[in-house]
């Protein structure tokens, strides 16, 4: 895990909606000036650099564990970005965002208790046609699910 220079600048009062505003609007001032077609680690690398740079706390590769009850499994998941702690950016360059790389984003929103989470994917020739904004509108924490499950 890397973070950024300005990982003590966590913004908290910042809402999710309006770090999704920042970091589309600097994904596509990066995909202006680069366009498509190149490898996924520059794009990253650029948008940690804009985001960073503009005062976000920026976390690369954040590990991200799978729990199970009591077990912890770490099999090397990493979201590419967490903005402010709040906002899980993935970074894709591929033909088109499929359904399963929504799935695996929505799992990751869950399993770190977060809220908002963008597939920015920088392959498409029109960048806001490769972006999907994907919500966990049932963010609850463990402590609250008790009792719930099977009754």
């Amino acid at each position: 895990m890397t973070l950024s220079n300005h990982d003590l600048m966590m913004n908290p009062d910042i809402p999710e909606n309006d770090l999704a505003h920042r970091i589309i609007g600097f994904a596509i001032e990066i995909h202006k000036a680069l366009g498509p077609g190149l490898q996924k680690s520059a794009y990253r690398e650029c948008l940690e650099y804009e985001l960073s740079n503009h005062g976000l706390a920026v976390e690369k590769n954040k590990p991200m564990p799978v729990i199970y009850k009591d077990l912890q499994l770490d099999y090397g998941y990493q979201l590419d970005l967490l903005i402010d702690q709040k906002v899980v950016v993935e970074v894709m360059t591929c033909d088109q965002i499929s359904d399963q790389d929504v799935q695996r984003l929505l799992r990751f929103l869950k399993l770190g208790d977060y809220k908002l989470g963008l597939l920015i994917n920088f392959n498409s020739s029109l960048l806001k046609n490769g972006i999907r904004r994907v919500n966990n509108m049932r963010t609850v924490h463990a402590d609250e699910r008790v009792g719930t499950l099977y009754h």
